[in-house]
């Protein structure tokens, strides 16, 4: 993948990778937790070949993007990072354009798809499924996969991801999909964007506050009340979800045909995990090149 060039919102500076024809229909690569914008480096060369442009920033708290002011609060909201997507692709001039993300990057997708339709094309959401309103609390084989979300509630699971979110992160990756689909050379490369000095805040208000345990960033209220308002994904949105993926069920994603009013696919990858661009990038890159041929150019 490319070095990382930059751009600069009214809060962030933002490290992105770019790539495709200049004239290219644009598609916005957004990554997930714990990962970064590299996981779309198998994926984006098909898009390319096929007339895509992609941008993949780095979220806040990720690698090279780092906050003009100190006083900025390190918000983890979903809608602080719609925010900066936004904001980023105002920044380098996209009106319009389609979305994928993965884990975080879908959750911020869905919120683009459903409050700024007028904005997105289509959306590709990887490992996630979307339902409106406010999170409920998921049934108990769910709630058992997503025990590190209850730990960093609490006081020792942040003492634990400030001291040691290298070996945390690594915990997940080997956790989250069947064995053997990474070596450490692959995470050691991804891990470098863990050390920026905001991943921490970033990383534990996102989990908190996605669960009532922490206050909220004043400034993204607004959106934030529009996002759980939304009751409906008007524009076409395919969802690739692994069906051995050990975080986010695969269940987790059934039944949601009722919340998308346009054109919408649910495709399970046999044997994938919960990172189906490392996992299986030719599975996912020929699925999603489908999609936005469909729908990515419109």
């Amino acid at each position: 993948m490319e070095e990382p060039v930059f751009c600069d919102t009214p809060l962030l500076r933002v490290a992105y990778v770019s790539g495709g024809s200049e004239d290219g229909a644009p598609v916005l690569l957004l990554h997930g937790w714990p990962d970064d914008a590299t996981t779309f480096a198998d994926v984006s060369p098909l898009l390319h070949a096929a007339g895509f442009r992609t941008f993949a920033p780095w979220l806040r708290g990720f690698g090279g993007t780092v906050f003009h002011s100190a006083e900025t609060m390190r918000s983890g909201e979903i809608a602080a990072m719609a925010q900066d997507a936004l904001d980023f692709a105002d920044a380098i001039g996209l009106e319009r354009f389609a979305v994928v993300g993965h884990d975080w990057g879908a959750r911020i997708a869905y919120l683009l798809a459903s409050v700024f339709p007028q904005r997105i094309r289509c959306c590709a959401a990887l490992s996630l499924g979307w339902q409106p309103g406010s999170l409920p609390t998921p049934p108990l084989e769910q709630t058992r996969a997503f025990w590190y979300q209850w730990f960093m509630a609490t006081e020792r699971g942040e003492e634990f991801v400030r001291q040691h979110g290298h070996s945390f992160a690594r915990f997940q990756w080997g956790s989250w999909s069947p064995p053997g689909w990474f070596d450490d050379a692959l995470f050691e490369r991804v891990a470098r964007s863990f050390k920026n000095p905001d991943w921490p805040d970033v990383t534990l208000h996102s989990y908190r506050v996605r669960w009532g345990e922490a206050d909220p960033d004043p400034r993204y209220a607004e959106l934030a009340r529009k996002q759980v308002e939304a009751q409906v994904i008007s524009v076409p949105t395919l969802v690739l979800h692994g069906d051995d993926d050990r975080v986010v069920l695969p269940g987790s994603s059934e039944g949601k045909e009722e919340y998308f009013s346009a054109s919408y696919e649910r495709e399970l990858l046999p044997g994938v995990g919960h990172f189906p661009t490392r996992e299986a990038p030719e599975q996912t890159r020929e699925a999603l090149e489908s999609f936005l041929t469909s729908f990515g150019r419109q």
